[in-house]
């Protein structure tokens, strides 16, 4: 897609002819509104179409300038490209001129030009006199070094040559972000007979094509693009910097106003709570306090909200750019990057603005370490703020890093194509490799800990091992056992070069033990006995007594008795030489001369060990049984 779109804004005082000029460079009066025209003032954003070509297409919002509609001001200029100040020739740079110049620098607009409008009402060194005054108020600003022109929309003066200066100016600015998700803040909302629901405003990101399913944020309404519209034009798409009317399905046009965005991504913040950068205006009237309430203006909403400041608790006077928290009366949809606006909400004053450092702020403790955190915040690379996320939580879901990254799919597959340490693990989770080294060292150091205190244990349960460490997502514990190829038996994990071992200082009694078990045959005391035989004091029996099956020491019988290994596989290959495809009790025990206190427990072991199948009163050899 080569064509690029782009959005001028027509800013300044009331009755300065901004309007009259949108007119004469579009042919369209963009003042549609009844009470519009009985009063001859703009009340809403109007909009028209400029210019289109195969390789752009421009659109003009033309903004009110009475100081009881800076909020649809405000409204109207947030997604423009470009700006186009307009002064009266007869009257000069006015209050709401300067305004409109705080807004627009607050909202990060640096293309623009300056016009001279109504030039026909003043004589050439009047003229003169109004482009000193004006270039003279505008240092300082982003219109010092701009073109000013002279042009008069009733005559007719100058505004061919505008016209072209502004088509000129846009094909050398960089075009809005065609790449990644759609975003449309909406600043219009009606209904149309036979349609139904229809949006409209300026696409701030992304592209849509109709037909496509998308959602209507804070409301997380669902709906899908039966149609797309852009200056009465019907179109199939409409992109970044593109006027849209958007004709929605399955949605009552009462449910939705202005403020509200269309996304077509999941991504995108819901948010009460913004971490922000901001500026203060020069010529505070009264100061700013501490959770003071204040008008946010974000895209095209407008919610009440409250200042928290983490260095200050007063500020009068314009300062370097304060790093805060607006706690937000409604949610907004706001992303890393979006500028906003505060106003006081009385009396009504154009406090400052700034950009939003993390759309999703926490509750932070007053002092430097806060502000120490937001300026790291405040400063950080895409990957730098990915690695602090993993420092938290080590391994996220991809969803998570585009809503706190405030980055689209494309900038995330950038982000970790451009490292090979990034690591994709299952259920779309990200880490990074020293997340992972990490999470190894600690996993080694706890089985260390582990056949140090355990030694006769082969190894550690892989689920007790994961809870704990449940810092460490399931997905990232796997990944790293993997990685590392611990001995795994039988859910149990183990060291490399760990061999299961009797502690030193019990060796030789646990060594008598096994030889008093030995010497007894088939006709052997309870276990118990061998350990008190042995001097093993009770609290370490149980431990050694498993040792030793583990170990295939010794073959328990029941609960008390166990025979040597040795003694056991003996047995049973005695039994087994001695009789036929089956047998019954009173043959074992002739063969190997044992009373029934024994032979019972061995024969129902040799069932247990899937040896013999019981049947009746009768045994039966199994040939792929236990082979020992």
């Amino acid at each position: 897609m080569d064509k690029n779109y782009y959005t001028i804004g027509m800013a300044g005082h009331i009755d300065h002819g901004k309007t009259t000029l949108t007119k004469a460079l579009t042919s369209v009066d963009t003042d549609r509104l009844k009470a519009e025209k009985e009063r001859s003032i703009s009340i809403e954003p109007g909009f028209a179409p400029l210019y289109h070509d195969d390789e752009m297409e421009i659109s003009v919002v033309d903004v009110p300038g009475h100081e009881r509609f800076i909020r649809q001001m405000i409204a109207g200029v947030a997604g423009i490209d470009f700006v186009v100040l307009v002064v009266a020739a007869d009257e000069g740079v006015m209050p709401q001129t300067k305004e409109h110049l705080d807004i627009l620098a607050l909202l990060g607009v640096t293309e623009g030009m300056v016009v001279l409008s109504k030039s026909s009402r003043v004589d050439k060194e009047l003229r003169d006199m109004a482009r000193e005054e004006v270039l003279q108020e505008l240092e300082g600003t982003v219109f010092e070094d701009s073109d000013v022109l002279l042009v008069d929309s009733i005559t007719g003066e100058g505004i061919q040559e505008l016209r072209q200066k502004l088509i000129m100016a846009l094909k050398d600015t960089a075009p809005r972000r065609i790449r990644g998700d759609f975003r449309l803040p909406i600043d219009q909302v009606f209904t149309i007979k036979g349609q139904g629901t229809v949006v409209r405003g300026t696409v701030f990101e992304g592209s849509l094509n109709t037909g496509e399913e998308i959602t209507i944020l804070p409301q997380r309404i669902h709906t899908r693009a039966k149609q797309i519209q852009s200056h009465n034009r019907k179109e199939f798409s409409a992109f970044a910097g593109q006027r849209a009317a958007i004709n929605l399905s399955r949605v009552d046009y009462k449910e939705l106003k202005r403020g509200n965005v269309l996304v077509s991504s999941t991504h995108f913040s819901v948010t009460d709570t913004i971490d922000v950068n901001l500026v203060v205006l020069d010529g505070l009237v009264h100061p700013l306090k501490q959770r003071m309430p204040v008008v946010v203006h974000t895209g095209t909403s407008e919610v009440m909200g409250r200042l928290i400041f983490f260095d200050r608790n007063t500020l009068t006077n314009k300062t370097d750019p304060i790093l805060c928290q607006i706690r937000l009366d409604e949610s907004v949809v706001a992303k890393r990057g979006d500028r906003f606006i505060i106003r006081r909400p009385s009396p009504t004053e154009t406090i400052g603005g700034g950009w939003i450092i993390h759309p999703n702020g926490g509750k932070y403790k007053f002092g430097e370490e806060t502000i120490a955190f937001l300026q790291a915040e405040k400063k950080d690379t895409p990957k730098e703020r990915l690695l602090r996320l993993l420092e938290q939580y080590k391994c996220v879901e991809d969803s998570m890093i585009l809503n706190d990254l405030s980055i689209s799919h494309e900038d995330l597959d950038e982000l970790l194509n451009g490292d090979l340490k990034w690591i994709k693990l299952p259920q779309s989770k990200i880490t990074h490799m020293n997340i992972v080294e990490e999470c190894m060292n600690d996993m080694e150091k706890a089985l260390r800990r582990f056949h140090g205190e355990y030694p006769l244990l082969k190894g550690m349960n892989s689920g007790e091992l994961k809870q704990t460490f449940r810092t460490y997502t399931s997905e990232l514990a796997d990944y790293v056992i993997e990685l590392k190829s611990w001995k795994q038996d039988g859910g149990l994990l183990s060291l490399e070069g760990f061999i299961p071992h009797l502690p030193p200082e019990w060796e030789k009694r646990c060594q008598q033990v096994l030889t008093f078990l030995q010497s007894d045959g088939t006709k052997v005391k309870s276990m118990n006995d061998y350990f008190q035989q042995a001097g093993i004091p009770e609290r370490w029996r149980s431990d050694f007594y498993h040792f030793f099956i583990q170990e295939k020491k010794i073959v328990p019988l029941d609960d008390e008795k166990s025979y040597s290994y040795q003694v056991f596989m003996e047995a049973v290959a005695n039994l087994k030489e001695n009789t036929g495809k089956k047998f019954d009790l009173s043959e074992a025990k002739e063969i190997l001369g044992v009373s029934r206190k024994y032979m019972i427990p061995f024969l129902e072991r040799l069932d247990k060990d899937g040896l013999t199948l019981r049947m009746d009163d009768q045994r039966k050899w199994i040939e792929e049984g236990f082979k020992g």
